[in-house]
């Protein structure tokens, strides 16, 4: 075999974003060796992978589709020389791509991360943001190892491990005229302005909790964007739902925000790690697996509130009018 890993991985790179430009940018190398790479494949496997398109980028040939995935699965199988290692000396190696919903990112990504790679110093570990729609692409291109997300419509080639089950709540500013009370009917909200969150399948989970009683809210705003919904509420733009409740109960301007469980619809989502059934997960997923298993306890996740806490601390407002 007169070619190298480092030059499939290259390959791949460039057939993932069908940009020399942008592949070199994702694997941190200039754009001439992205190039010598592709030139040498097609030269050692005498096929040509890769249309070039003035000032356009890439498009992948026939040949460049096929070889794409079997490449994917060549790395797949030399990195499993890190699990045999592993196995032999009890050390876990390798790299490892978790991806992770946008929506709750923030709040748990840091710590996880943080925290797995102190504990396992020889693993590569990166992670990637992105709707449930992006994350279920991801795994299955490869793109990503595992996924941090919610248990919304997965198809049957995806396994899921539940982590933490995650209740909603309405979210309010705390000038609105609920702000003071320790939980909300829906129905009561249902002529009020309301700001949707908008990724598909959260777009739907939040207008079937609405259906659920009957009734459609009086959409004002939607916004694909957590921190600009939070911000939107506590300004008084309207109110919101939510399934991630931050420690940090303010807005990104600064406003104070007051998260209220919801008493006419019971309803709560499976959060936890997704990803394809028919991959063996390596040495270095597993060992993330039981990381998040013993971080996430009783619904506890990393910078959020926990799920028996009650919104009547010092900065709320029924608090201060006490």
């Amino acid at each position: 075999m007169r070619f190298t890993l480092r030059q499939l991985s290259y390959f791949i790179a460039a057939g993932e974003t069908l940009s020399v430009t942008k592949a070199a940018e994702q694997v941190n190398i200039s754009q001439p060796s992205i190039s010598a790479a592709i030139a040498h494949l097609e030269t050692e496997l005498n096929v040509q992978l890769f249309v070039r398109h003035h000032a356009q980028g890439l498009s992948l040939t026939p040949a460049g589709t096929r070889l794409l995935r079997a490449a994917k699965e060549s790395l797949r199988a030399a990195s499993e020389l890190y699990d045999v290692a592993s196995d032999v000396n009890d050390h876990v190696a390798g790299t490892l791509n978790v991806g992770t919903f946008f929506t709750f990112a923030p709040l748990i990504a840091p710590e996880l991360w943080t925290g797995f790679s102190g504990r396992y110093e020889a693993v590569q570990m990166t992670m990637t943001e992105g709707s449930e729609v992006d994350l279920l692409e991801k795994l299955r291109l490869a793109r990503i190892d595992l996924a941090l997300t919610y248990d919304l419509n997965l198809p049957p080639d995806v396994s899921f491990i539940e982590l933490a089950r995650l209740r909603t709540y309405v979210i309010v500013g705390a000038g609105h005229r609920v702000a003071g009370r320790r939980s909300i009917r829906l129905a009561e909200l249902i002529d009020d302005p309301f700001v949707l969150l908008d990724p598909p399948l959260t777009r739907d989970y939040f207008l079937g909790m609405f259906r659920k009683i009957g009734g459609t809210p009086r959409i004002v705003m939607e916004t694909s964007s957590t921190a600009s919904l939070r911000s939107y509420v506590a300004a008084g733009i309207g109110y919101s739902m939510m399934t991630v409740r931050p420690a940090n109960r303010h807005a990104e301007n600064g406003l104070p925000l007051v998260y209220l469980p919801i008493e006419d619809v019971s309803q709560s989502i499976a959060f936890g790690i997704a990803s394809l059934t028919e991959l063996r997960r390596s040495r270095a997923a597993e060992a993330f697996v039981d990381y998040c298993r013993e971080v996430i306890r009783d619904g506890a996740l990393p910078g959020m509130l926990p799920a028996g806490q009650t919104e009547c601390g010092p900065d709320h407002p029924a608090h201060q009018s006490s």
